[in-house]
This record gives structure tokens, C-alpha cells and sequence, in this order.
């Protein structure tokens, strides 16, 4: 990933060298929590920022703080939520989707760890609508990167949808949420409970838009 820190546990987890974390603990509690003196990040923002799942479950089980913030305001949410496809994944799904569907397989593989990984941070007490020094809250990132899958799972907890940065930024939410429900509804086994529908009717009026069930298949 290339990222930096001159605290060994916070190099670790980007390196997602459990081993070391582990030993680093051991001898010092306290480092649980440390932030990263030029970052901020702490443990958990930086097994966040590398989508390093294993490392993230570790931390949660020895209790992470995950309400501090780094520098940028940011909270291991926002790092969850801004995960997405490297140049490199593109590269590669774009090289292997024609041979057995390989490429295919990768693409579903990434996106599952995604939602793995924003459900581990999503389980906790973490703040759903905290802003950064942006203005972004973790739904703009996922919307921002057309995480599709991580829509939904933000929208159960709660999340804001009337929150502007500081740009202004709050009308791509209609089309990226309106799209990540059909998705969701399409992809789902069982229907949409009447309870979900009329909030994700809300939704939709709320942008002006019109009230749309969406077939399941």
C-alpha cells in the first residue's frame, strides 16, 4: 500500500502483521489506542485504511476505540467506507474477466471483503454520521465510489442522508442510494419487509423522486 508510520503497531497494521501487533500489545496495552504522530491514525484507522479484515477483527476483540478521529477528522469508518478497486484490480479484472470469468470472480471477492469489512466496523459503536474535515461522512464516500453494496448496510444503521459537505455535496445520494436498492433487491433471496419499503419510499421522496418497489427476483 505504500503507507508510512513511524509507530511500529500502526505499521504493522497497515502491513497486517498480526504477529507483530500481537507482541506489540502484549508488552504495552496502551499502544491499543495510540495515534500516529503525523497522521493521527490510530491501530484500527490503519488496519481500516488497508482493508486489512483480520487485523480489524483483532483490534475490535482487544476493544478499539473506534470513535477517535486521525488528523483529518477521520474516523476507521470513513476508511471502510472509501475502500475501492486499485488501478492494478482494475488492471487485472479487465485482463482475467474473459478467461473462465476469473476477472469476474476477483470483482465479487474484493467486494465481498468490503462489506466484511464495513460490517466488523458498522457492529460497533462507532459514529454513522461523523464528518470529516471535509464534510464527509461515510455515505458520500461510499456514494462517491458507487459502493453499491455498502449503501444499504449504512442506510439499516441509520445514516444522515440530508448532510452536506462543504461543497454542497448531497444530491448524487438520491441516484446512488435509488441504485444500491435495486441491487440489494434484486441480489436478495427473500422480499423487501413493508417496513423497509416505506423508508426506502421516504428516501426516494425526500429527493423528489417518485416511490418505486423494485421486483425481486
Amino acid at each position: 500500500v505504500g503507507i508510512v508510520s513511524l509507530l511500529p503497531i500502526c505499521q504493522a497494521a497497515y502491513d497486517n502483521d498480526l504477529q507483530k501487533v500481537y507482541h506489540i500489545l502484549k508488552e504495552d496495552a496502551k499502544t491499543l489506542n495510540v495515534q500516529d504522530e503525523e497522521s493521527g491514525d490510530t491501530p484500527i484507522i490503519a488496519a481500516c485504511r488497508c482493508g486489512n479484515i483480520q487485523m480489524v477483527k483483532y483490534l475490535l476483540d482487544l476493544k478499539a476505540d473506534v470513535a477517535i478521529r486521525n488528523k483529518k477528522q477521520r474516523t476507521c469508518l470513513h476508511y471502510a467506507a472509501k475502500r475501492t478497486f486499485s488501478f492494478l484490480d482494475y488492471l487485472m479484472i479487465a485482463i482475467l474477466m474473459p478467461i473462465l470469468l476469473i476477472g469476474y470472480l476477483i470483482l465479487e471477492d474484493k467486494q465481498r471483503k468490503n462489506v466484511k469489512l464495513m460490517n466488523l466496523v458498522l457492529n460497533t459503536k462507532v459514529e454513522v454520521d461523523a464528518v470529516d474535515y471535509q464534510g464527509n461522512t461515510g455515505l458520500h464516500y461510499v456514494c462517491q465510489r458507487k459502493s453499491h453494496r455498502l449503501v444499504p448496510l449504512l442506510l439499516e444503521k441509520k445514516a444522515d442522508i440530508s448532510i452536506k459537505n462543504k461543497v454542497g455535496m448531497r444530491s448524487l445520494f438520491a441516484k446512488c442510494i435509488m441504485v444500491s436498492l435495486l441491487i440489494s433487491s434484486l441480489t436478495c433471496s427473500t422480499p423487501l419487509t413493508k417496513h423497509k419499503r416505506t423508508f426506502y419510499a421516504t428516501i426516494s421522496l425526500s429527493f423528489g423522486g417518485n416511490i418505486m418497489y423494485y421486483p425481486v427476483l
